[in-house]
């Protein structure tokens, strides 16, 4: 329950910092509010990036209850981690095209720490894609070989 309510306060403060962090942000500190949330594509990407974070952490969520539940080794935990992987998958590459993008559109502008911000995203993305990916194809083998013994 612990790792589940780590998993819950993640996600609410990274709910919390995409409504906050716009209206702070250089460009945006006077803008109105239907500036800042409607007429930014840039954030639109990111709000609809977020989707796939977020569908993670849920399943992260369901891969720690089926685990509290003992039964880690179902195929409800290999279909969530395989869940997890496509989300750590797409989070990489969209946030990889937002890197690009502000190569190519804004290469002028100081935008180090956008692009440090990505690359720490997209490492930590692929990561959590290969870490489901070897627990999904571990989950399976155990399934495979608990159904060959049944």
């Amino acid at each position: 329950m612990f790792f589940q309510a780590i998993v819950v306060l993640i996600g609410m403060s990274a709910f919390a910092f995409l409504i906050w962090e716009p209206t702070v942000e250089g460009r945006n500190v006077d803008a109105t509010l239907f500036d800042i949330y409607f007429k930014d594509p840039f954030l639109a990407c990111a709000y609809l990036v977020s989707i796939s974070f977020f569908v993670a952490l849920y399943k992260t969520f369901k891969v720690l209850g089926y685990a509290r539940q003992d039964k880690m080794f179902s195929q409800a935990t290999a279909n969530a981690l395989r869940t997890i992987k496509y989300c750590g998958s797409i989070l990489a590459s969209f946030v990889g095209a937002g890197v690009a993008y502000l190569f190519i559109v804004r290469p002028e502008d100081d935008i180090a720490g956008g692009v440090a911000m990505g690359l720490f995203i997209i490492f930590v993305s692929v990561v959590s894609a290969t870490v489901a990916g070897v627990f999904e194809r571990k989950v399976r083998q155990a399934i495979t070989v608990k159904s060959d013994t049944i």
